[in-house]
């Protein structure tokens, strides 16, 4: 049992690199292989939620210009990893495209393509320089 609960949490550490690499490269493709086709990210704004579906966001990802060709700093960091079965998990994190310092909760659900991330919601906190 803790073998499989191991290759469970490699899985979705590599799920995370994906995507984490994805966000500081504006790599599209990469976020594709994390992200569900269905998934949609979430936040709050002005006392609303606001739903952004993937296809939307991968737009915003390539029309925004990549944090690794800017040289920046990567500030990734996996909070936590929480399976509450064998096939959902809630992982906190940090990343940033400075000024910009996220915390994401992503809900991963794992399915016949292995583990994907189905929802991002996510807190945003700007720093100046």
């Amino acid at each position: 049992m803790a073998n499989m609960l191991n290759s469970e949490f490699t899985a979705i550490e590599a799920v995370l690199t994906t995507y984490l690499d994805g966000l500081y490269e504006g790599d599209v493709a990469k976020l594709g292989a994390a992200f569900h086709p269905c998934a949609h990210l979430f936040s709050a704004r002005d006392g609303g939620v606001v739903d952004v579906p993937r296809a939307a966001w991968f737009d915003a990802v390539l029309s925004r210009p990549k944090p690794s060709e800017q040289g920046m700093a990567r500030h990734d960091r996996i909070i936590s990893i929480d399976m509450s079965g064998p096939e959902t998990a809630l992982v906190k994190l940090n990343c940033a495209i400075p000024p910009r310092y996220f915390t994401d909760y992503l809900m991963l659900l794992k399915t016949a393509e292995g583990w994907k991330i189905v929802s991002k919601s996510f807190h945003t906190d700007t720093q100046s320089a």
